[in-house]
């Protein structure tokens, strides 16, 4: 851990990000570009089955990136955690809290959000778009579901939109690891099919808004699938 330590004070840390198209490793990528971290990416081509080789399995049974190689050669995957696990050896930026409460707040709205909003969001996409792909590698897909998942997305996108009411950020005035969240993946569905409606106001002015940040600049990549 001093090594880590000693590095992180210098912006660079020792350990691999094995990073891929999609929302999810861009959240580790925005995190990272927030709180001025830098490590060894390694890209996996998820679209060739990268990700479901035999060596990429041992890393993360779930075949799914982002996955972040330590020091002692432990894996961790789900961006959340990663994020969680860098801002613990990073002291703990206000990204996710600097109090137990602060921190709290944080987590109840990645859930919220996770549930509500990305969960559906991704089965319309893996379902319709990628439905081809994914029956390529033996994965179970219900394409008859899709529009409706697509649409469960968009009525809890209104739903978020009347909690972000009078407020600057999800949490609040405070800009957080729920944000980016958010943002990676609005930015995905408007890639996807799945645009933000215009009616979603609250939404989409905070979209905007974390649209303009130099880390979603840096990390908002187009989505490519070929």
């Amino acid at each position: 851990m001093t090594s880590i330590i000693t590095q992180k004070k210098q912006g660079e840390i020792t350990m691999k990000l094995y990073d891929s198209i999609g929302p999810n490793p861009q959240i580790v990528r925005m995190y990272m570009a927030e709180v001025g971290l830098k490590c060894e990416i390694i890209d996996v081509n998820i679209i060739d089955g990268e990700s479901r080789t035999e060596d990429f399995l041992a890393k993360n049974s779930s075949g799914q990136c982002p996955v972040l190689e330590l020091d002692d050669g432990t894996y961790l995957s789900e961006c959340t955690v990663i994020a969680e696990y860098l801002d613990e050896i990073h002291d703990h930026t206000s990204l996710i809290g600097q109090t137990p409460k602060q921190c709290a707040q944080t987590r109840m709205w990645l859930r919220k959000i996770s549930i509500k909003i990305t969960e559906p969001m991704s089965s319309g996409f893996k379902f319709a778009e990628f439905h081809d792909i994914f029956k390529e590698k033996d994965v179970r897909t219900i394409p008859h579901a899709a529009d409706d998942f697509k649409a469960i997305a968009q009525d809890n996108l209104l739903w978020l939109d009347k909690q972000l009411e009078g407020k600057e950020f999800v949490c609040g005035d405070r800009f957080t690891l729920a944000d980016i969240f958010l943002y990676c993946f609005l930015y995905f569905g408007e890639q996807v099919g799945q645009p933000l409606d215009l009616a979603h106001t609250n939404v989409g002015e905070l979209y905007k808004k974390l649209q303009g940040r130099p880390s979603a600049v840096e990390t908002s990549v187009p989505l490519s699938l070929g």
